[in-house]
């Protein structure tokens, strides 16, 4: 793994080093800068500070969509139709192979924008002190030991220890905590963090993809989410061959101990094979995730990786990132404590007179926006002077007039404000400490009236709050069978609290004991994983981790986030989600991106998800039911006539006419499972095989009234013609019969389903009565007699057989 919790050790080590062994190391003269020539040296050992990016080979990959298990089928196809001069059937099925690959190359054209979004944060200008002189430089050509000037607004462009000033910094995206962090003489300032309040110069220590930005980017490119749909399709095609190469092996059994030339058996393994092609599987998936993408869209969904709207279906665990995701990323009050003898009220207002709206100070912006949705009146107060929040003495303080009096407000931590007062500290921090128990972060409010001296008047607790439909978010989750964890750069105690205010119980596990036992035991470790119910201060790399332990333990795993710590894990699961409000790296970084407020959104995501998978399910079920019959079918009528009683054109013609028409399923009417999905191929093809084996004998016995009552025997091209209208009849009506788990009249197909199978069906009389080039025309009566025995066999037989497999209920 690209980057772990030893990168954040070495970011401690140089926040621990004294400036002077700093600038020794780095060998810097803080009062004139680097030199542009030593700058040229640093640059060729450091390189550039930005993120490099890794550019797949657009031809290479193209290249690639030539291999692979339906790809060699198809291509076995071709060398077998050369060595039989089928010269059209090699024609017909390049043109198939091509728009194989073609399909999964636009797929693969859907790369992630993570990186590039990463790199782009880095394409901003920095203050750098180059020659003994103040210049704008590019940030990219930053390097270890350049003296920089950052102020409020500012993007830190750099890993960077500060050298003078005071900074009030948000590192939320960062680290996920929600409360700015003070920032002064020898501390240390994070790339991608964001500059709020104040001035410093600094020196910059690491640079690139050492930072601790450019770890999480290093994460990012190195995630890779499994993708399921690959997973299936090999299932799927493994399945089919293990049917054609069972009824192969049977057939050349059988012929042998006839003594048949073998040579004349490889027509019927090019038809076998030719059947079990999946090859408008790819487009399936493609063309039903890409009509669930634009369901989605209308419920304020943007799925950005297609794959995400089916892996919703499958996903049976939640990780949800607190700050800004499950909670407002913004601090309210939580509780008020009074002192002598000070109402609720006036411990607010007094809070707010002490309060700037100008700088956008969480602490202030809590109080003052407390103060107007309590519509609490300030009427009267004129401020006369207002001394900001300060991290040497950690409180802010105003002079307010009102009615010729003067008051001193002043609100800060409770020890720098109990300094100003005769207040015992002990008293105080025993009536906080339920609220340090919840993580809450306590401020004193103390008031001077005229000449009195200050005296505090209450204590309030501010926490970063819920959002409003978290709670219920958890609950719909819970019904819908998937588990929650909450994911928090915060304390034990804040993380413990949000899981209890929405309703989400169990273990929430420190990230530092995780990181012990990990190292120890990480069998235990994963163990630890699977059975808590969140983590709590846990870096990028935590999150990523934990991503990965839950995907090697079978889940299919959905995370959510706002920040840029959350993108390596974004990128990893296999459903990243991002809110509404997230940086555009973890917008990048992510499958999903709600585009609403909320996250009542993702429920949709879910149930729309396991819509597309019932789609998909149909349409494997039916085309399993289809090979097998094919395959039998084809290899009985051989052993039983001694004809091929299908070509190799009529299997390719038959690829067209279903299995692409039946691609219209990817808008049927569906009803999503009550539990996550699964892709349990093997117990699909067993349930497939019982129906598949009464559709051969019903097309068997169909067969058999062609070269009985209706005399197409010894009439080798009509029998061919028949026996292709009896599996692309049954091929067309099993669709019916296997979209609804219950019974067919249980739920009418989608209007365009409908209509194009119709439509197809209708083409398709057509050419068989009529007659094309390779398929013989035959009677009216002989079509009508397949079509009415079809159309019992699958509605009044095959139906109820199915209906008892697949009843409602069953499997949810």
């Amino acid at each position: 793994m690209p980057a772990s919790r030893d990168s954040h050790e070495t970011i401690d080590r140089y926040e621990d080093m004294g400036i002077d062994e700093l600038v020794s190391r780095l060998a810097i003269d803080i009062t004139s800068g680097l030199s542009s020539n030593e700058h040229k040296k640093r640059i060729v050992i450091e390189g550039y500070n930005e993120v490099p990016e890794k550019k797949a080979n657009l031809y290479l990959n193209f290249a690639k969509k030539f291999s692979g298990p339906t790809a060699w089928m198809l291509e076995t196809v071709i060398v077998l139709s050369l060595v039989l001069r089928n010269y059209a059937d090699v024609y017909v099925v390049i043109a198939l192979l091509i728009l194989n690959a073609g399909l999964g190359y636009i797929q693969e054209l859907k790369a992630s924008k993570a990186v590039d979004a990463l790199k782009k944060q880095l394409q901003i200008n920095a203050r750098t002190l180059r020659d003994g002189i103040w210049q704008l430089i590019p940030a990219r050509e930053l390097v270890p030991g350049d003296i920089v000037r950052i102020r409020a607004g500012d993007f830190v462009p750099a890993d960077i220890k500060v050298l003078d000033g005071n900074l009030n910094v948000d590192q939320s995206s960062l680290t996920g905590e929600s409360l700015l962090i003070t920032k002064d003489r020898s501390h240390m300032l994070f790339s991608g963090s964001i500059i709020k309040t104040g001035e410093a110069t600094g020196l910059v220590v690491l640079t690139g993809t050492k930072t601790y930005f450019g770890k999480t980017t290093e994460l990012v490119q190195f995630a890779r989410p499994r993708l399921l749909a690959e997973e299936v399709v090999s299932q799927v095609v493994k399945w089919l061959l293990l049917i054609v190469g069972f009824a192969l092996a049977i057939t050349f059994a059988m012929s042998s101990l006839s003594g048949m030339n073998m040579f004349n058996i490889l027509p019927l393994a090019l038809v076998l094979l030719a059947s079990s092609i999946p090859v408008a599987l790819p487009a399936m998936f493609t063309i039903t995730m890409a009509l669930g993408s634009v369901e989605l869209a209308k419920h304020g969904v943007l799925v950005t990786r297609l794959s995400a709207s089916e892996d919703a279906a499958t996903l049976d665990t939640l990780c949800l990132d607190k700050t800004g995701t499950i909670t407002m990323n913004r601090l309210t009050v939580a509780g008020i404590v009074t002192e002598n003898g000070m109402s609720e009220e006036e411990v607010l207002m007094y809070g707010a007179l002490a309060s700037e709206a100008a700088n956008h100070d969480p602490i202030d912006c809590a109080f003052l926006v407390t103060v107007d949705d309590r519509k609490i009146s300030m009427e009267g107060f004129a401020r006369q002077s207002f001394i900001p929040f300060d991290s040497a003495t950690r409180r802010t303080e105003a002079i307010i007039e009102k009615d010729g009096n003067r008051y001193r407000v002043v609100k800060g931590a409770i020890g720098a404000v109990v300094e100003l007062t005769s207040t015992n500290p002990t008293i105080l921090r025993t009536q906080s400490a339920g609220f340090a128990a919840k993580g809450y972060r306590t401020l004193a409010v103390a008031l001077g009236i005229n000449e009195q001296p200050l005296r505090v008047i209450g204590l309030v607790a501010l926490y970063d709050m819920p959002r409003s439909d978290a709670g219920k978010l958890i609950r719909d989750l819970q019904d819908l069978g998937i588990s929650v964890r909450l994911l928090t750069g915060d304390a034990l105690p804040i993380a413990q609290e949000t899981a209890r205010q929405v309703g989400l119980p169990g273990i929430i596990t420190g990230a530092e004991d995780l990181e012990k036992i990990q190292k120890t035991d990480p069998v235990k470790a994963s163990q630890i994983i699977e059975e808590s119910a969140g983590f709590a201060r846990i870096y990028p790399q935590d999150k990523y981790v934990i991503v990965k332990k839950l995907q090697e333990s079978g889940h299919v795993v959905g995370m959510t986030g706002d920040g840029i710590n959350d993108a390596p894990s974004l990128r990893q699961a296999e459903v990243g989600i991002a809110v509404s409000n997230a940086t555009d790296v973890a917008k990048g970084a992510a499958s999903v991106v709600l585009t609403g407020e909320g996250l009542g959104n993702i429920i949709n995501l879910i149930r729309v998800g396991r819509k597309i998978h019932q789609r998909m399910l149909t349409w494997i079920f039916n085309k399993v039911v289809k090979t097998f019959q094919i395959v039998v079918f084809v290899v009985v009528a051989f052993l039983m006539t001694g004809q091929f009683i299908v070509s190799v054109f009529d299997v390719v013609l038959l690829l067209f006419v279903i299995d692409f028409v039946t691609l219209s399923l990817s808008t049927d009417n569906v009803r999503g499972s009550k539990q996550p999905d699964s892709w349990d191929i093997s117990g699909l093809v067993r349930s497939s095989l019982v129906l598949g084996v009464l559709v051969v004998l019903e097309s068997l016995a169909i067969l058999a009234v062609g070269l009985g009552p209706l005399g197409l025997t010894g009439k080798t091209a009509a029998i061919q013609t028949f026996s292709f209208a009896i599996l692309f009849y049954f091929g067309m009506l099993t669709v019916f019969v296997v979209r609804e788990r219950g019974h067919f009249w249980d739920s009418f197909p989608s209007r365009s389903l409908f209509l194009i199978m119709l439509a197809d069906m209708v083409v398709v009389a057509i050419l068989v009565t009529v007659g094309i080039p390779g398929l013989t025309a035959i009677p009216p009566v002989d079509l009508l007699t397949v079509i009415a025995m079809s159309v019992f066999f699958s509605f009044f037989i095959n139906d109820f057989v199915k209906y008892f497999m697949l009843r409602p209920g069953k499997d949810d």
